[in-house]
């Protein structure tokens, strides 16, 4: 069995110790998922345990074939390669075969009389019999497909950051090593690709471990939760659901043994101060007890806390937004055309939908920032819109946490009247007080989405956009986030792919579907992709019965003899029975490792043999089908 152990890893970033200590174990087949608020140090401990950025101190003990591979969150990829030679990068030796396989054959067909190019075509398909290859091509094609990477000739300096992140994902993926570590791996995936990539992760052979802010992704893919928080590193058996009950009931327990400590504490400290002295060995005993109880209740353990916030905003009018005939075209990219939407007070409308698609852009034309082609866009006069965009405003780095919300203001009235300073804010939004003087080129990329979240709240909005929150903000934050809205008096529009975000914070979508199409759903997300599957099923049995139709005019408009009636729908039977195994040899094979090419070479020798008998049987069925319509 492939066992990594991680020994008394400790790291510091300046006087803030990340993790102190941490002692785990990562078995073969373990599902991990590492969750913590923004800047506790999930990503460094990533980096470590890669050896990306080893820790200050402790151990990995791995075998020395352990492979791991390590999706970061903003992937290093090389601007000047194409996509294909970055997928391929650094990748096992069988996918390097391919890679050479799949570039020889593409200079091959366009010069098929190169003798040259024949030999060397010759060589590559001889290397890919002798590699037992043609699995893991296929394997790969799949992973591109489904991250919806289509042309693999394009150079990643002309990608988004988007599709860089697929590109990693698939890069990582591909080479299908003993522990794959991802950073945030959903970020940038439409709701079908992270379907996609739950099935895969519960089906590969190796361990993982992944930190994520995608609470129906964790409930899916992970078996074990490990929380990080002030340095402290704690494991829970099962998914999300299950890490919520148990870390309440850790929780309890901790807040009663800490209340013990303080009784006990009260009655060591009434005898210290009788005048204890060590006159014997037992008495100095429960001196050095005591100091050590005098440790432990003056730095009880740091938790993040149920926090509320309550503040209040301004008045919204009935009228909100609208858009009339609205139409707006970037480049080639039709956004929407011709179209209507009627916001209304207290609306809460997700946008979700296809990448790229144009649902940034569209929150663009709420907020202003875009100018339509033609219709109108019309804004009510109470509107006071707070825009969280994907790209965080400038922030100073030399400024202090705590005077960037003071240009703002000192302080804000809540929805009690009451007024609470920007320093108990920041503490609401989990910022502890040895934060608030700190500079903010010392903040994490996530805490400082965070504080940028903040400062837009405090100007007290009473229609918020919000595009992509999930993407940058941990799983407390976007919990307090969730929290608010629900509280919030006023109107939401959010981008988001994150399920279980959109499910808590709208009941309106819009469906973004490419070229200007929108579809409008009323109800939860999780619903809606209910009705898609639903029409997928649908659609499958409409498929079925309109071949089986057609089949039956066929065979109507001359007569077979009886007996050749029967074989022919004896022989439609066969070959539906031979397209059902190969179909479930050809899952069997995406759930295999790629390395495991003695299984994967017999599984396609299965299906060749089965293509051969399909065959065969097809040419058959032509046959009576010819006699039966000539």
């Amino acid at each position: 069995m492939q066992t990594l152990r991680v020994e008394h890893l400790t790291k510091t970033y300046g006087e803030k110790t990340l993790f102190n200590d941490v002692n785990f174990i990562i078995n073969e087949h373990d599902r991990i998922g590492i969750i913590g608020t923004n800047g506790s140090g999930k990503t460094t401990l990533l980096n470590a345990i890669s050896q990306v950025d080893p820790a200050d101190s402790g151990d990995l003990v791995k075998p020395n074939d352990y492979r791991i591979g390590y999706l970061k969150q903003i992937p290093d990829l090389d601007e000047n390669k194409t996509i294909m030679d970055a997928v391929f990068e650094g990748a096992a030796p069988i996918f390097q075969v391919i890679r050479q396989y799949e570039e020889t054959l593409e200079m091959y067909s366009k010069n098929p009389d190169n003798e040259r190019l024949q030999e060397r075509y010759d060589e590559a398909e001889k290397k890919m019999n002798q590699e037992d290859a043609w699995n893991a091509d296929n394997e790969v094609k799949t992973i591109l497909t489904q991250l919806k990477i289509k042309d693999t000739k394009q150079k990643i300096s002309e990608l988004s950051g988007g599709q860089k992140k697929r590109v990693g994902l698939a890069q990582v993926l591909i080479q299908s090593p003993d522990l794959l570590i991802l950073d945030e791996p959903t970020n940038h995936l439409d709701f079908d690709s992270i379907e996609w990539l739950e099935k895969y992760l519960s089906n590969y052979q190796g361990a993982l471990l992944v930190v994520t802010h995608d609470r129906y992704f964790l409930d899916q893919v992970a078996t074990q939760i490990m929380e990080l928080s002030y340095g402290n590193l704690y494991s829970y058996q099962g998914n999300y659901e299950d890490y919520v009950q148990q870390k309440a009931e850790r929780l309890e327990r901790e807040a009663i043994q800490e209340h013990k400590q303080k009784q006990l504490y009260k009655k060591e400290l009434a005898w210290m101060r009788t005048g204890a002295k060590a006159r014997t060995t037992k008495q100095q005993a429960r001196i050095n007890k005591f100091h050590e109880l005098e440790k432990n209740v003056n730095h009880p353990v740091q938790t993040d806390g149920n926090i509320q916030i309550n503040l209040t905003n301004q008045r919204l009018g009935k009228k909100v937004i609208e858009l009339k005939n609205a139409s707006k075209k970037i480049g080639n990219h039709q956004i929407i055309k011709d179209f209507n939407l009627l916001v209304q007070a207290n609306d809460r409308i997700g946008i979700t939908g296809l990448n790229g698609a144009g649902k940034s852009s569209l929150l663009n034309i709420l907020a202003g920032k875009i100018a339509l082609d033609s219709g109108e866009l019309i804004v009510g006069e109470t509107v006071k819109i707070a825009y969280y965009q994907q790209q965080t405003e400038y922030i100073p780095d030399d400024k202090r946490v705590i005077n960037y919300l003071n240009e703002v203001g000192q302080s804000i009235v809540n929805k009690d009247g009451d007024r609470i300073s920007t320093t108990q804010l920041l503490e609401q939004f989990l910022f502890p007080r040895f934060m608030h003087g700190t500079l903010i080129r010392k903040l994490s990329g996530g805490e400082k989405r965070r504080l940028y979240l903040l400062k837009l709240l405090m100007q007290q909005p009473n229609v918020l956009l919000l595009d992509e929150p999930t993407n940058d903000l941990d799983i407390s934050t976007l919990t307090i986030l969730e929290n608010y809205l629900d509280e919030f008096n006023g109107t939401v529009i959010t981008v988001s792919h994150d399920r279980y975000f959109l499910d808590k914070v709208a009941d309106k979508l819009l469906i973004f579907e490419g070229e200007g199409k929108i579809n409008n759903y009323s109800g939860l997300f999780t619903d809606y992709l209910k009705t898609l599957d639903n029409h997928k099923i649908e659609n499958k049995k409409v498929h079925k019965q309109s071949n089986q139709s057609t089949s039956e005019k066929k065979k109507n408009k001359k007569k077979l003899t009886y007996a050749q009636r029967l074989e022919k729908d004896e022989l439609e039977k066969q070959i539906e029975e031979l397209d059902n195994k190969k179909q479930e040899l050809q899952d069997e094979m995406s759930k295999t490792s790629g390395t495991d090419y003695a299984k994967l070479g017999d599984l396609q020798r299965e299906i060749e043999e089965i293509d051969e008998k399909s065959m065969e049987k097809m040419e058959r069925w032509e046959e009576l089908d010819n006699l039966a319509n000539n």
